[in-house]
């Protein structure tokens, strides 16, 4: 069985828009690590919070 659609809308509770922030985030930065080792890609990745705060996931350049 599947999960199901997830409707794209925002989310107005404060903390599971943070929580799901975070795990999305989280989940993001594996998948972009995980294309630049198994398809020996070179890859950027720039997020940015609501806050302002920024993440950032790059791969070497040789």
């Amino acid at each position: 069985m599947g999960r199901g659609k997830v409707q794209l809308k925002r989310i107005e509770n404060k903390i599971n828009r943070q929580v799901t922030f975070s795990k999305r985030r989280s989940g993001l930065l594996k998948k972009a690590h995980e294309i630049s080792v198994l398809c020996d890609a070179e890859v950027g990745l720039i997020i940015f919070s609501t806050k302002g705060k920024l993440y950032e996931f790059s791969t070497e350049s040789w």
